[in-house]
């Protein structure tokens, strides 16, 4: 069995390895791929085995972080400033 580890520097994942280094497990990759969301995936060699850059999975990380209001202050509701009313009569 491979080392992770080997994968890992070499900036290429696995399915297993790639579920592993996110922290989800690897069925919730494979339905992602399946919906085309999540990281991005490519087939790699003669048995095409689904493969991640390691570099492509911080991209994506790094994206969800600035898509999410609770890790964005300029996303936040909260931090915006008061819309005022409009008088439709005047």
């Amino acid at each position: 069995m491979p080392d992770p580890a080997i994968a890992v520097r070499a900036g290429f994942l696995n399915v297993k390895d790639a579920a592993a280094y996110l922290g989800i497990s690897p069925q919730t990759l494979y339905v992602w791929r399946h919906r085309r969301q999540g990281p991005p995936s490519f087939r790699m060699g003669p048995r095409g085995r689904v493969m991640y850059r390691r570099t492509a999975l911080d991209a994506w990380i790094h994206e969800q972080e600035r898509a999410d209001s609770r890790s964005n202050p300029a996303l936040n509701p909260l931090s915006a400033a008061p819309q005022q009313r409009r008088n439709p009569g005047a």
